[in-house]
């Protein structure tokens, strides 16, 4: 998560006024969720699928990794107010949300969020659609579990600029948030603990689930879902000339995998190495997450950096040539599958037709009306 704006750093405690009325959690999965002895599972028509590799390069019958499920309704709820509550920020001013922001995707549509202290974080925000899906997190992959991510921003200096401890007194010092925590974990005993903070916010994370757009409609039989040009369009995606699906594999439209691809930094940045300082690894400098494609006509501006201010224009990047980005100090070792396609202006136009076709949104989660710290909720 990464965060959007702030100015000033003050003592949350002199920000947090009354709650107005009780906040109270929900008994009740959020769609697609069915109820299973007290955990929500996921339930898919993807589900019918089993296999990940028998209809080609994500074939329209392929079926959809391991999901992160099982979490209570309880527990989802709480971190939907975490998620919204500018509390877990060390100024009280930044929620999660100030930046995952629902009407963009759950990302942000600056190219890079700003912080608590008012500057521009490195990269931009990823949205967070299907992330229950994934087995690795930030753009250099540094993460493996939503446990482990939702940390990143709380902690980090440059972001949320909270401590486990300022956080941890910040909550329980709240009797509306004490009172939610032990609905949600009723098994705990005790002040809220950071485990419970980390499971709540991967419980909500986990929940954000998008695979009912209308390719979604065209993959289970309804052909008449994709329109003559998005169908050109996924049929471009598809090809071994263009071999966009060999790394953005539907239906998740990523393989979840590290690829160097050349893309350039934003003007005036300095490189980024992304995973390859994480690693070490040579092999890998310069190396982000493949980012699923999922609702991607809502989440502008474009990679790792914010790059590029259109889809037309990200497409177009990967007809630029091999490698024609890099920066003449860097030697990267260029992914296999990125080459000199020449796409034409007609075969760039449909892709970007197609791109559109995935966008769901038929389960976004309510914004609260107000959270339990009684700050404002970002919208």
């Amino acid at each position: 998560m990464a965060i959007r704006s702030c100015r000033g750093l003050v003592m949350v405690a002199l920000l947090i006024p009354a709650l107005a009325a009780a906040v109270t959690l929900s008994h009740q999965c959020p769609p697609s969720f069915e109820d299973v002895a007290g955990a929500c599972r996921l339930r898919t028509a993807y589900q019918q699928y089993t296999s990940l590799n028998d209809a080609g390069v994500g074939g329209l019958h392929t079926g959809l990794p391991v999901v992160r499920d099982g979490f209570t309704p309880e527990q989802i709820d709480l971190g939907r107010y975490l998620f919204f509550d500018p509390a877990l920020s060390a100024n009280g001013r930044l929620a999660c949300a100030s930046c995952h922001r629902p009407a963009h995707g759950f990302a942000d549509d600056r190219q890079r969020s700003i912080g608590v202290r008012g500057t521009e974080v490195r990269r931009n925000a990823p949205s967070l659609w299907n992330v229950a899906f994934l087995k690795q997190f930030f753009w250099d992959g540094r993460a493996h579990s939503l446990e482990d991510q939702v940390q990143g921003p709380l902690y980090g200096a440059a972001e949320m600029g909270n401590t486990p401890a300022k956080l941890l007194a910040t909550l329980n010092a709240m009797p509306a948030y004490r009172t939610l925590f032990g609905a949600a974990f009723p098994d705990a005993r005790g002040a809220i603990t950071p485990a419970e903070v980390y499971a709540a916010l991967a419980a909500f994370e986990s929940s954000l689930i998008s695979l009912n757009s209308r390719y979604d409609l065209y993959a289970q039989g309804v052909t008449d879902a994709l329109s003559p040009k998005e169908i050109e369009g996924l049929n471009v995606f598809r090809s071994f000339v263009a071999r966009c699906a060999e790394c953005h594999t539907p239906p998740l439209f990523t393989n979840q995998q590290i690829a160097v691809i050349g893309m350039p930094d934003p003007a005036g940045r300095p490189f980024d190495p992304g995973a390859g300082a994480v690693s070490g690894e040579q092999m890998l400098r310069g190396g982000f997450k493949i980012p699923s494609l999922r609702n991607v006509a809502l989440t502008a501006p474009y990679g790792h950096g914010g790059q590029f201010a259109t889809l037309r224009d990200t497409v177009a990047f990967y007809t630029g040539g091999r490698g024609h980005a890099v920066p003449r100090a860097e030697n990267l070792h260029i992914h296999w599958h990125i080459w000199d396609p020449k796409l034409s202006a007609r075969e760039l136009d449909r892709l970007v037709d197609f791109l559109g076709s995935l966008t769901d949104e038929s389960f976004r989660p309510a914004t609260p009306a107000e959270v339990p710290s009684g700050l404002p909720v970002p919208h």
